[in-house]
């Protein structure tokens, strides 16, 4: 059994992305349960709507394919939340050809790490803040083992889209990304663990209709964990009792493991990815608990448009 079970929330402050349902929607009602203040995101307001309303919470709402809509999320829950002490970013998926953000970018790679990215970095003066040190938890995949990231290609223009290499990619710039938080936050009370939640039973496909009836196969879910066995990692490193002995660290469901992949453990590789998605973003290269205030957004290149990417995005196999 998790200690997560036993961790008492009462007091604390937990934002929870991609909980309108699997992962995302358990973890936010076992926080609950065990005393947190949930601030339940999502991108669907009917979904989001009702699991903030069973827990007794307040539901945000975001798409994560427009970078502007992160910002105005961030600003929502400084605004709402005087205390962030856990920022769990669950929220993520993957599309079957290539898409394009609202802000130019290839899909797969904003909504998994460039929108949680930019959502971390502007919320960490408040973590920073958290009377009893803050944690930061991304949901990962064991996918990343197989990705590659090319620094100068990210947004994936060159060669033949693939979306399995995508999602791959996208997954390795978490474990990447979290290594390098954990490394910027250390002394700031901030500490950073990412984790693959398993295979899990959930609503995957949104823009395949032969892959919605595959997943939604008895003999699939029959295969698969419940998204409550999924978030038994968010729960057990969100309330771990030494938060720096997980720090930076990566867990296969409950069992540490030394990333398997060379761009996953090279510190400098994680520098530069840190510094590019700070200018993908339009943020300035930052640090937690700098005492500058809320983080502001520069200028950017990429112009903004009007875009709803969400609806075709589903989240991947574990």
């Amino acid at each position: 059994m998790s200690d997560s079970r036993r961790t008492d929330f009462t007091g604390r402050t937990v934002v929870v992305t991609g909980a309108s349902s699997g992962i995302g929607a358990a973890a936010a009602r076992r926080f609950a349960a065990l005393g947190a203040t949930v601030a339940v995101v999502g991108r669907s307001h009917q979904k989001t709507g009702a699991v903030a309303a069973e827990i007794g919470a307040e539901a945000h709402l975001v798409d994560y394919g427009r970078l502007d809509d992160v910002r105005r999320l961030a600003g929502e829950l400084l605004t709402r939340y005087p205390r962030i002490d856990v920022l769990a970013n669950n929220a993520g998926g993957f599309f079957t050809s290539r898409k394009e953000s609202a802000d130019g970018h290839e899909l797969t790679f904003q909504v998994n790490h460039l929108a949680p990215f930019l959502l971390t970095n502007l919320l960490l003066d408040r973590l920073a803040e958290a009377p009893n040190g803050s944690r930061v938890v991304n949901t990962a995949s064991v996918e990343y083992r197989k990705g590659r990231l090319d620094l100068d290609d990210l947004d994936r223009r060159r060669g033949r889209y693939r979306w399995r290499e995508a999602y791959a990619a996208a997954k390795l710039a978490t474990v990447a990304f979290t290594g390098e938080l954990a490394r910027r936050g250390r002394g700031t009370g901030v500490t950073a663990s990412s984790f693959h939640p398993g295979s899990i039973a959930s609503d995957v496909a949104r823009d395949s209709a032969m892959m919605r009836a595959f997943m939604g196969s008895r003999l699939v879910k029959a295969m698969m964990s419940t998204p409550e066995e999924g978030a038994e990692p968010l729960l057990h490193l969100a309330g771990a009792p030494n938060a720096a002995a997980v720090n930076g660290a990566y867990f296969d469901r409950l069992e540490r493991e030394e990333p398997r992949n060379a761009q996953a453990t090279d510190p400098e590789f994680a520098r530069r990815l840190w510094d590019r998605s700070a200018q993908l973003t339009g943020l300035a290269a930052i640090t937690p608990g700098e005492g500058n205030g809320p983080r502001r957004a520069l200028p950017t290149e990429v112009g903004l448009a009007s875009e709803d990417a969400g609806p075709n995005a589903f989240p991947a196999p574990r």
